[in-house]
């Protein structure tokens, strides 16, 4: 009679049968720990493609915003991003267009009633008159324009520079708060 045969395991071999189990029961979350993540501040609750905004107060309209991509987030300040830039205008009560603001990144900060642009920010008025400018910031309840950046404000006659502006939302009456200089611009007829 043969004597029963040993099965001899490798110990390495073990530890590939046991390795996984315990990374299984390592990587266990309780729901608590999960909840500790606030996952809307990372992904947006709803991103939109081609946008055309169109806002409305009392049946006349304000604003149109136009964007390729909008981020909404929500939470308890809740906000809208256009990571691909935006371009703005501004409506008075007979429907002309007052200001056209574009920019190449925005944020509406909706729970602030704020509008931050950046990024190659160029705001221009129904006069033709422009304002290029790095960083800017829309407070709607007060209807004002204000940067703490660098300005370039074109007009027909002069190149203005400076840090820093306040202005109203229409861009008919604007302060540079630090002016750096004025360039006069001649007209082609030598006047």
């Amino acid at each position: 009679m043969k004597p029963p045969t040993k099965i001899k395991v490798k110990q390495h071999h073990l530890w590939l049968f046991i390795w996984p189990l315990m990374l299984l029961f390592a990587c266990e979350n309780s729901t608590e720990e999960i909840a500790k993540y606030d996952l809307s501040e990372i992904f947006p609750d709803q991103a939109i493609k081609d946008v055309e905004l169109l806002y409305t107060s009392n049946g006349e309209l304000v604003l149109q915003l136009n964007a390729p991509v909008l981020n909404q987030y929500g939470g308890e300040e809740p906000y809208n991003e256009m990571p691909e830039g935006v371009h703005l205008q501004l409506f008075d009560s007979a429907m002309n267009v007052t200001t056209n603001l574009t920019s190449n990144y925005a944020i509406d900060l909706t729970h602030a009633d704020m509008m931050e642009a950046r990024d190659d920010v160029v705001v221009v008025n129904q006069k033709g008159e422009k304002l290029n400018t790095e960083h800017l910031v829309w407070d709607k309840k007060t209807a004002k324009f204000t940067s703490d950046v660098f300005v370039t404000i074109t007009t027909e006659n002069q190149v203005l520079m400076g840090d820093g502006l306040i202005a109203n939302q229409d861009f008919t009456n604007y302060q540079i708060l630090k002016p750096r200089g004025t360039i006069e611009i001649e007209d082609d007829q030598g006047n």
